[in-house]
């Protein structure tokens, strides 16, 4: 979610988690790989929910652009076939959806949100499973198969913590064993590792400017009306729940005396009045909501009631810049790391590369653009940038037709041996 720090009359109000506080904002819907890598980015000024962006817009631009449809040899060859995994939060966890999406042959990975009762603990395994950074660490897992909602038979994959606590995860992937599935899940935090990175480097929540334009007229929005209602239900019927909870823990003990019986009862009675009050009520409140459409156009809307939206006319070309220079910083981390010892420093040696100056050698009858690369302050941390050097020479420099040729240390004075 991205947050609008300008005129505070203009945007709709969402809830921002990080900062725990309802904010006037607009939402971004950010896909990424399973090692955290942006794939896509898609903004509701008006959030339906993660659901039906999912099902109307992620998986759909998913299908077109990268995944092509199973032939009758593959699903004979093999009834699980999918075609790819989306990873989500509890927020989207639905058998229904679930059910969809194994129509159109793909898997779901998620949190399940209601995971009742513990296992047994002598259920738990121990195994390896690598992370998306590499590493490998020790899990203790269970599977069963269940039903959900009766129709949609999922996997749910339980982790043991050390704490005793269980984690539950649900998925509808029948290819991969448990402990792909498990790190699967789990390299979900590579994203929130993404977010953070991205605000703290490259200014995620800010570069788009705070300029605004109007919503589409025909975009659909939740009537106030109909919120209004809803929200008094959910009230008479918090009220109606406490009251039957006190109707149901009053009770006459100890000795049966006439004066106690009658006032047990008169009290009975004056709460059976007010949870018969309250269900009236609540009926009423209902009815009332049934004629009355959930949702409406935008330009329906009372003009006190109406905002507008973050311009998209410069957000799109900077959320491309963004995913592509994170896309190739961590191309050019992945080689770092093949030279050094302490692989998560890769990225703050990528930053003092970026930071640092260089001599640019054009030359046009060779055909090369020589880029010297200056000594860094340690002898490893030359080693490392000399192999990314060897990687990166004879890429053509864009725009041009020179090939890029990079070097450690100086023209006069090379240092490490020239590539």
């Amino acid at each position: 979610m991205r947050v609008y720090y300008g005129d505070q009359t203009k945007l709709p109000r969402h809830y921002v988690a990080r900062q725990k506080l309802c904010l006037r904002a607009t939402t971004d819907y950010w896909v990424n790989a399973k090692d955290g890598q942006p794939f896509l980015v898609i903004n509701k000024p008006v959030d339906p929910g993660l659901l039906k962006v999912l099902e109307e817009d992620i998986v759909p631009r998913l299908e077109k652009e990268r995944f092509h449809q199973p032939t009758t040899e593959e699903l004979l060859a093999n009834p699980h076939f999918h075609r790819f995994t989306i990873v989500f939060d509890r927020e989207g966890y639905s058998p229904e959806f679930f059910l969809k999406m194994k129509k159109r042959h793909i898997a779901c990975l998620t949190y399940h949100k209601h995971p009742g009762k513990d296992w047994p603990e002598n259920e738990f395994k121990s195994f390896d499973v690598t992370l998306v950074a590499g590493n490998t660490v020790k899990m203790k897992l269970a599977e069963r198969e269940i039903f959900l909602a009766v129709t949609v038979l999922v996997r749910e994959i339980r982790k043991l913590s050390e704490t005793g606590h269980q984690t539950s995860i649900l998925s509808t992937d029948f290819a991969s064993n448990k402990v792909e599935l498990a790190s699967g899940m789990f390299a979900r935090w590579s994203q929130e590792n993404f977010f953070k990175y991205m605000s703290e480097h490259y200014n995620l929540d800010h570069l788009a400017g705070n300029k605004t334009s109007n919503v589409i007229d025909t975009t659909k929005v939740v009537n106030p009306e109909y919120r209004s209602i809803s929200g008094e239900i959910r009230k008479k019927t918090s009220l109606c729940n406490r009251t039957l909870a006190e109707f149901g823990s009053l009770n006459l003990i100890n000795e049966i005396d006439p004066k106690k019986v009658a006032a047990y009862q008169e009290e009975k009675a004056k709460l059976q009045e007010e949870i018969d009050h309250h269900r009236v009520k609540i009926e009423k409140l209902k009815i009332e909501r049934k004629a009355i459409a959930s949702h409406i156009p935008f330009s329906a809307l009372p003009k006190e009631d109406q905002f507008k939206q973050l311009s998209t006319q410069s957000k799109y070309f900077v959320d491309t810049i963004k995913m592509i220079s994170y896309r190739s910083e961590t191309a050019m981390v992945q080689v770092l790391r093949e030279k050094m010892s302490r692989s998560d420093d890769a990225r703050s040696l990528v930053r003092v590369i970026y930071n640092a100056e260089v001599d640019l050698i054009p030359n046009e009858k060779d055909g090369t653009l020589t880029i010297y690369l200056h000594h860094l302050a340690n002898h490893s941390s030359d080693e490392a940038v000399q192999h990314l050097c060897e990687e990166i020479t004879k890429t053509i420099f864009p725009g041009t037709n020179l090939k890029m040729v990079c070097k450690l240390g100086s023209e006069k004075n090379p240092g490490l041996q020239d590539v």
